[in-house]
């Protein structure tokens, strides 16, 4: 198929200075429209000479195939547009909860937010716990009404809602534009304070008291607007524009517009965020200075691969101006102070385009190819002035995906398919169990699994087979017990003989293995005790009833017999082993299963649910806590048997509201009925769920 947008997209838009720039980060959960909104601004600006669909996988956003086959957005998206003389970076992020990841990064890359919400859908409890996090990151938000054309009255009623779901106060949101209505269908929407229209005129709200309570609020924290205002004065469109930015940016106003998903308010959208959104100048907290003649200080905001060309870095520059064939080091965790790299070209992205672009000013964002080194969060800087920029809190990945290379020669490339793939997704957690002996990949979600796997496969070139996650069971002792381990093995020449006899005794919980030795009279040759505790430790690390690792006893060999002749270290470390399983059957063996200490923060509409589940899954709640209004912070013990899926179904609980941490506490008994079912599974034994 061909492009459809390499008529209209075969030059990047380039500005000299920091203050020509607007980044802006679309958020919202799945389904309210984002991507279809990018795409209108893409049209809207003459980016794309038509606007692609979700549903046809054309859209500038979605472009890898596992995207347009799921219809939604797993990674992040930068759409750079030439709007009024700026240009906006437009950052399209996904909606599902699974990839927090990038829409975090996309929130450190941008210099403000609109926030998407659908006239026709509840705002999500997701959606809220983001506004709260730009709130509390002083990230200056306005807010979008989309899908009108499918629920008529529903922009006031929207923004009604949204006030509350977002805990604003008076006179924070106001609506910049007002949708005019043919019939039930908008056509077109009128700047308030203009009174312009876009589009095509239709039925309007009266805009006199809209405008006038829109002015009032941008006057109201402005003592030369307010006295001009009160004076009487008409006041220009400049200043109120100048005054309605300095609201936004102190996040005292959150301007309001409508869209469909056929166009309408797209222009009006680009007019406002040119006019009124802030500029890479408006520095946020702990960011350089937006100067383009300092030293280069840049971050790297997300790492792509490419069959073609290799590693893309996504970077945004916040001071001095990015060139080709310079040198920056980089700063961040696993780089030495002395760590270089050259720039090669720079390019601007559009959608999976890239486009050469000459430099990069502060403020900008821009993709360096070929960065070998670098990962998410690093710092590019000039060389003489090193600066470490502190990297984006991630999501914790808790689902556990337990794979192997698929045949010999995936298995022969999985390692270094893995490399990369983490170093492209920093929320992708890789472990080498020692205990089980798995590999596992921890993921945030089913979601995010879903495409860790399609990356392994398409862009790396490796198939993996998916197998039962498997935790770390052990065995133990109930009660002390005696062994007796005899080999004796003759069959012409030197034959084999040892014989040992043995005491066991339980100990504490994390206790380990202990051995001793009580021989008396030199039953067991002094040359062999380290033998028999070789075989000691070998039986206990393989395990001796259930095929668990067998821990906490201590192990005292009391008596034995050598011959002169056939006693070997190989004879007294297999006697050893027989005399450990020996004593296994005279006593009750315990299967130990690990226990994870459990938090959960979570609001306390869900409290009940919670509770409810957990003791389903065998947890002990240790109590709970205030966290903050209407929150509470749970804290419990739960077998880590029972958390495999615990991060999906948590979700599905809270509807994605509650944070969730676990880390192993201890082993302890298991109850009998289930230990029965593991225990033979020994290494293979599943997570029985």
């Amino acid at each position: 198929m061909p492009d459809r947008t390499s008529a209209r997209t075969e030059r990047a838009p380039v500005v000299e200075r920091p203050d020509q720039l607007r980044n802006v980060v679309l958020i919202g959960c799945s389904g309210v429209g984002k991507t279809t909104l990018a795409e209108s601004l893409a049209l809207a600006a003459g980016a794309v000479g038509r606007a692609g669909r979700t549903v046809d996988g054309t859209t500038i956003s979605d472009f890898e195939p596992i995207e347009q086959q799921h219809r939604r957005s797993v990674q992040l998206a930068v759409i750079p547009l030439e709007w009024n003389g700026v240009k906006i970076n437009v950052i399209d992020t996904p909606g599902h909860p699974d990839f927090d990841a990038e829409v975090r990064a996309a929130l450190r890359a941008a210099d403000s937010a609109v926030f998407v919400v659908s006239a026709t859908d509840p705002i999500s409890a997701a959606t809220r716990a983001l506004w709260r996090e730009c709130a509390d990151a002083g990230l200056p938000r306005g807010i979008v009404v989309t899908k009108l054309d499918i629920a008529r009255s529903g922009y006031e009623a929207m923004l009604t809602e949204c006030h509350d779901a977002f805990g604003l106060g008076p006179d924070t949101l106001r609506p910049v534009f007002v949708p005019a209505y043919d019939g039930s269908r908008p056509c077109g929407s009128v700047d308030v304070l203009l009174g312009r229209t876009y589009g095509d005129p239709g039925d309007t709200p009266d805009l006199a008291q809209i405008r006038e309570s829109l002015v009032e609020a941008i006057s109201g924290q402005d003592d030369s607007l307010m006295e001009r205002y009160l004076a009487g004065e008409t006041l220009d469109t400049d200043s109120l524009a100048d005054g309605m930015r300095r609201e936004m940016i102190s996040c005292a106003l959150h301007p309001a517009s409508a869209a469909t998903d056929y166009g309408v308010g797209a222009a009006e959208l680009l007019d406002l965020i040119a006019a009124v959104f802030p500029d890479p100048t408006h520095r946020r907290p702990g960011a350089p200075a937006a100067d383009a003649d300092a030293p280069v200080t840049a971050q790297v905001v997300r790492v792509t691969g490419d069959a073609y060309v290799g590693r893309i870095s996504l970077v945004r520059v916040y001071a001095g101006t990015l060139r080709p064939d310079t040198f920056v080091r980089l700063s961040g965790p696993g780089h030495t102070d002395d760590a270089t790299e050259r720039i090669p070209t720079l390019t601007s992205p559009f959608g999976k385009q890239q486009r050469p672009v000459p430099d990069a000013v502060a403020g900008d964002l821009v993709c360096i190819g070929k960065l070998t080194n670098a990962v998410p969060g690093d710092t590019l800087c000039d060389p003489e002035n090193p600066v470490v920029l502190d990297p984006w809190p991630l999501p914790e990945a808790l689902l556990p995906v337990a794979v192997e290379g698929h045949t010999r020669s995936d298995d022969d490339k999985l390692a270094q398919a893995l490399a990369r793939l983490t170093a492209e997704d920093p929320a992708v957690r890789l472990e080498n169990n020692p205990d089980t002996h798995q590999l596992v990949l921890w993921c945030t979600g089913e979601a995010h699994a879903e495409v860790v796997l399609d990356r392994l496969r398409n862009r790396h070139g490796v198939n993996v087979d998916l197998v039962d996650y498997r935790v770390a069971l052990r065995e133990t002792f109930a009660g002390s017990a005696k062994g007796h381990g005899r080999l004796v093995k003759q069959s012409g020449g030197h034959g084999q003989y040892a014989v040992c006899d043995i005491e066991v005794a339980p100990l504490p919980v994390g206790s380990g293995v202990l051995f001793e030795e009580h021989v008396v009279g030199g039953a067991v040759p002094r040359q062999f005790i380290p033998s028999v505790e070789k075989g000691v430790r070998t039986a206990t690390a393989k395990g001796v009833a259930t095929g668990h690792p067998l821990v906490d006893v201590k192990v005292t060999l009391v008596d034995g017999k050598a011959h002169s002749v056939d006693s070997s270290d190989a004879a007294f470390q297999a006697a050893a082993g027989l005399a450990l399983r020996d004593a296994a059957t005279h006593t009750t063996m315990r299967v130990l299963e690990p226990v994870d200490a459990v938090k959960i923060v979570l609001p306390d509409d869900y409290l009940g649910a919670v509770l409810g589940d957990l003791s389903a899954r065998r947890g002990r709640v240790l109590g709970t806590e205030n966290a903050g209004p209407g929150t509470t912070l749970l804290r419990a013990e739960v077998p880590e048997l029972e958390l495999a899926r615990y991060p999906v179904d948590l979700r599905a609980l809270t509807q994605g509201t509650a944070e969730f941490a676990r880390g192993y506490l201890r082993h302890e008994p298991m109850p009998e009925a289930l230990a029965a079912q593991h225990a033979q599974a020994g290494s293979g034994n599943g997570n029985g769920h």
